[in-house]
């Protein structure tokens, strides 16, 4: 049995153009550019915490199933399944993105534009539960979610629960077994999914729908350590997060920003995801695979240049925003986030490439008030295509070949690809020297 390959779960056995505020967006990358990416949103405000998990499970549905520590028995009210598109939204939208601009005649008097997720489980509960008694496991609550059923687990040792999940189908790897002891020490419970083939096909979905559940903790964090026992290798987390504050950051961990800003050649634009999957490598390098990544943290009234329309309400929430409830609180944030529609939800994406020698404590995180704009964004910049016979326009001209050093090193800086070679695949797009 393959599980989720999330985060926190065990694991078994585009280029669209849009036009923005001060540019054009070119291409994002979005989570679809990783090899094993996973991606969640915590929806998150105080002491309650909605978590949305999408599973990549590519094959038979009858092999997946996921195990999630989670703080409380989660009730059957907290459980839903929602459609993916909606994960792909906010994917979408903050997505680090390449933007491009288009230098203006430099004889004109005014200046250049500035770069601003149990079938046998549930249908023989009574008898799961008698096993359980004898393995100190208790089965706390069973439910019936879309095509998912649940079960919520609580248990006095990581040994009898080992062993109750491997005798109803969980072939958890004893390497867990210090893992899930520790999670035991922390009185968490454990949240478990498969899917219901027979319920599956007579809805008529034929791709697994995230998974969606809420609760209240004082601890807001993020289990990992499960998802490393019997990784095959590092593995791609994007994680996020929608609160009423600001930022969401990670505590145990350094949140670092991806860089952002820099001019690139503008033979990135075909290849855009060949370069940022090698800059992400190599600002993973730098930190010694040890750091958390922000990639975008903006308010959801604007954006600049935006990769997707901002959330509606509704959309904002299906994804767990809870406090949109129309109260004069919710109003009154709403106004703070100024006029246009904006929503009081500020958006935090982070990106984390983990495995079990890097990251061995789960993500601690918290919410904070910086209420600071930041997103990785590259920039491509058209020389203007005209003559220029103005002195302005010769010093101009003149200067292209230094612009296009600079822009040469920047992808060498970014990268560490070659800057013969870049230099090269720039002639080759007209970019001269």
């Amino acid at each position: 049995m393959r599980q989720l390959a999330l985060a926190f779960a065990l694991l078994i056995a585009a280029s669209d153009v849009a036009r923005a505020f001060c540019g054009f967006y070119v291409s994002r990358a979005d989570s679809d550019l990783f090899n094993k990416a996973s991606k969640v949103v915590l929806a998150h405000n105080g002491d309650k915490t909605v978590l949305t998990m999408a599973s990549d499970v590519k094959g038979d549905p009858e092999e997946f199933a996921i195990v999630i520590p989670v703080p409380t028995v989660i009730q059957r009210d907290q459980i839903r399944v929602i459609e993916p598109a909606r994960m792909d939204r906010l994917d979408a939208y903050t997505a680090p993105r390449l933007v491009e601009y288009y230098d203006e005649d430099p004889c004109l008097p005014h200046p250049l534009p500035s770069t601003l997720f149990l079938t046998s489980a549930m249908r023989n509960s009574e008898s799961t539960r008698r096993k359980g008694d004898t393995l100190g496991v208790t089965v706390e609550a069973t439910y019936s979610v879309g095509e998912y059923d649940i079960v919520i687990l609580s248990a006095r040792d990581s040994s009898g629960l080992l062993t109750w999940l491997d005798q109803n189908g969980y072939k958890v790897p004893r390497a867990a077994e210090a893992v899930v002891s520790s999670y035991l020490r922390q009185n968490l419970h454990f949240f478990l999914a498969k899917v219901n083939l027979e319920r599956q096909s007579r809805i008529g979905f034929m791709f697994l729908r995230p998974i969606q559940i809420e609760y209240e903790s004082s601890k807001f964090m993020l289990p990992i350590r499960l998802g490393t026992v019997n990784a095959e290798g590092p593995q791609e987390l994007i994680i996020l997060g929608l609160s009423p504050r600001g930022r969401i950051e990670t505590t145990n961990y350094r949140t670092v920003q991806v860089p952002t800003g820099p001019e690139v050649p503008l033979y990135v634009k075909a290849s855009f995801g060949d370069f940022y999957r090698a800059m992400f490598d190599r600002q993973v390098a730098a930190e010694r695979g040890r750091a958390v990544f922000l990639e975008y943290a903006w308010d959801m009234s604007w954006c600049d240049p935006c990769a997707a329309n901002p959330l509606s309400a509704d959309e904002l929430k299906n994804l767990g925003v809870f406090w949109l409830d129309g109260s004069s609180e919710s109003a009154g944030a709403a106004r703070r986030f100024g006029p246009g529609g904006g929503q009081p939800v500020f958006a935090t994406r982070l990106h984390v490439r983990y495995d079990r020698d890097h990251f061995p404590e789960d993500l601690m995180l918290q919410e904070t008030a910086d209420r600071q704009n930041f997103q990785g964004r590259y920039v491509l910049r058209h020389p203007y295509p005209e003559p220029a016979t103005c002195d302005t326009g010769v010093s101009y001209r003149n200067g292209l070949p230094r612009t296009f050093e600079t822009q040469a090193r920047n992808l060498v800086e970014l990268t560490g690809w070659e800057l013969d070679s870049i230099r090269e695949r720039m002639r080759e797009t007209g970019q001269q020297f």
